[in-house]
C-alpha cells in the first residue's frame, strides 16, 4: 500500500526498491516486480547478501539490526544516485508490539516510516488496501527466512533453501500462513491455529513427511499453538504484545488518500520518496 500511495502522490519521484537475497523467498522476489508494474511505481533491485555481513550469520538476538543497517546503507546510496531525499520503510504500529532490533538501524539511517507515523496497524492497512483494490489486501504476513532460526543457531544458504522449499510445499497443500522453524534435524511447523489438525490427516501427513525429507529434515513437529508473529523471541524473554493508541485522525487522512482525495487546500509533498 505504501508503494501505491507514493506512486499516486509522487508519480515518477517515487521509487520502490527490492533487495535480492538468499534470505528472501524466491517467489517474493519475482512477485515484487509484478506488483510494481501493476501499481505503476518505478522499481529497482539491489543485490544484498546478509550472510556476508559480520555478526549476521551467527544469528545473535540483534541479527535484524545488522541486516537493516546494511540495507539502509544501500538504500541511501540508491536515493543519492536518484536524487531522492527520503528513504521510507513499511513499519506499522503493530510492529511496535514485538521485538524489532531493526528499528534502531532505521533511526540511525534516518529512514521514515509513513505507516507508523500515520498511526496505521495491519488491519487498517488491509482495509485501506481493499478500498484501493490492491491484490495484497489479504496477503498473509511475511518475514525474511532468517526469522525461522532460533537465536544462536548459525544461518547458512543451505538451511535457508531447506526452509523455503518446505514452506513452498506446505503452501501447495493449501496452507497460506505458514512458518517452518529450523531446529537442526527438526522442522517445527506453524500454520493457522484452526488448520493445525489438518497437518495430521493421513494423506497430507505423508506429503509433509516427504517434503521434510526432501528438504533434509529427519523429524517433523506440528506446533499446537499455531502461527504467531515472532514465536522464537520467547527464547530471549521477548514476544509480541498488543499495540495500542488512538489513531482515528491520521487514519481518516489515509482514508482520504486511499479514496484519491485530500483535505481542502492540501497538495502532494514533492520531497518524499
Amino acid at each position: 500500500m505504501l508503494a501505491a500511495v507514493a506512486a499516486r502522490e509522487l508519480g515518477s519521484r517515487a521509487l520502490a526498491v527490492t533487495a535480492l537475497s538468499p534470505t528472501y523467498p524466491a517467489r517474493e522476489q519475482k512477485e515484487a516486480a509484478r506488483l510494481a508494474a501493476l501499481i505503476g511505481v518505478c522499481h529497482e533491485t539491489v543485490a544484498s547478501n546478509e550472510l556476508g555481513i559480520p555478526g549476521f550469520s551467527e544469528n545473535p538476538p540483534d541479527r535484524c539490526y545488522h541486516c537493516k543497517r546494511e540495507l539502509f546503507r544501500v538504500l541511501r546510496g540508491v536515493a543519492r544516485r536518484r536524487g531522492l531525499s527520503v528513504v521510507a520503510d513499511g513499519t506499522n504500529v503493530d510492529d511496535l508490539g514485538d521485538y524489532r532490533p531493526g528499528r534502531r538501524a532505521a533511526h540511525e539511517g534516518q529512514a521514515r516510516s509513513p505507516l507508523l507515523e500515520a498511526g496505521l496497524g495491519k488491519r487498517d492497512i488491509r482495509r485501506l488496501s481493499r478500498r484501493m483494490r490492491l491484490p495484497t489486501a489479504d496477503k498473509p504476513s511475511l518475514a525474511c527466512l532468517s526469522s525461522r532460526f532460533p537465536y544462536g543457531s548459525a544461518i547458512t544458504e543451505r538451511k535457508l533453501a531447506a526452509v523455503d522449499g518446505m514452506e513452498n510445499a506446505l503452501r501447495r497443500m493449501g496452507f497460506s500462513q505458514v512458518r517452518v522453524r529450523h531446529h537442526g534435524d527438526v522442522a517445527r511447523i506453524e500454520v493457522e491455529r484452526e488448520k493445525v489438525g489438518r497437518l495430521c490427516e493421513p494423506a497430507r501427513r505423508r506429503r509433509i513427511l516427504a517434503a521434510a525429507r526432501a528438504a533434509g529434515f529427519l523429524f517433523v513437529a506440528a506446533d499446537l499453538q499455531g502461527y504467531r508473529t515472532g514465536s522464537l523471541n520467547a527464547s530471549i524473554g521477548r514476544g509480541p504484545a498488543p499495540a495500542g493508541g488512538a489513531r482515528r485522525k491520521s487514519l481518516r487522512r489515509c482514508e482520504m488518500v486511499a479514496a484519491g482525495v485530500g483535505p481542502r487546500g492540501s497538495s502532494p509533498r514533492s520531497d518524499r520518496a
